[in-house]
């Protein structure tokens, strides 16, 4: 506890280790590179409540439904399966139910690849705090912390799109150039393999 930050209340978190961490809470969703924040709080809140916020936040930004989502466990709620079963979405993780005798090859493909996914957003957040000093916030109030915290997603996308900028510029002038990474020109499926694929996750920034 801190008297000159009353608004830093500690969050019971469960974790190995730790217990219980100080700090602001966020809910935040991934798409195509980008980190969006949707939900901020010093209070503890249940994250599974910002899913269909999230999804249509999505479908308002893009026109459409994600075709999956890929959340952490306690965003799979009954209700939130049932939510994203009616508009055709596929939530990840393990069905409810008992698990079926045969599962086919492609089933746990798709398995396999749905757990590697939310690895871009814990990856965001791990970035968040070594090279934009996320976890390293020294406002003082309440509302200017939260602009700190706001304003570092801001930059981390920004710095993404002036990465995307610059790597179109190295492809639209040095196409034919065999000094060039490969990984520039192969960026581009990447994206557009992603961009279907919805990820969200909670974070504390302590």
């Amino acid at each position: 506890m801190s008297l000159s930050q009353p608004h830093i209340r500690p969050i019971v978190r469960g974790k190995a280790g730790k217990s219980v961490e100080f700090g602001a809470k966020l809910s935040a969703s991934y798409f195509n590179g980008y980190v969006f924040l949707d939900h901020i709080s010093w209070d503890n809140f249940n994250e599974s409540g910002d899913l269909k916020t999230q999804v249509e936040a999505f479908k308002n930004h893009t026109g459409y439904y994600p075709e999956s989502v890929h959340v952490d466990q306690i965003y799979r709620t009954r209700e939130n399966r049932a939510w994203c079963k009616e508009r055709g979405i596929r939530i990840s993780g393990v069905p409810l139910g008992r698990p079926p005798k045969t599962v086919s090859k492609q089933q746990k493909k798709q398995a396999q690849d749905s757990e590697k996914i939310p690895n871009c957003i814990e990856g965001k957040f791990g970035q968040a705090k070594r090279r934009f000093s996320l976890s390293r916030v020294m406002a003082k109030l309440s509302h200017t912390s939260l602009t700190t915290i706001a304003i570092t997603f801001l930059v981390m996308n920004l710095s993404t799109h002036l990465l995307r900028l610059f790597n179109a510029f190295l492809c639209l002038f040095f196409t034919n150039t065999s000094f060039l990474p490969p990984q520039i020109i192969d960026a581009y499926p990447y994206l557009i393999f992603n961009q279907q694929k919805l990820m969200f996750s909670p974070s504390l920034n302590n």
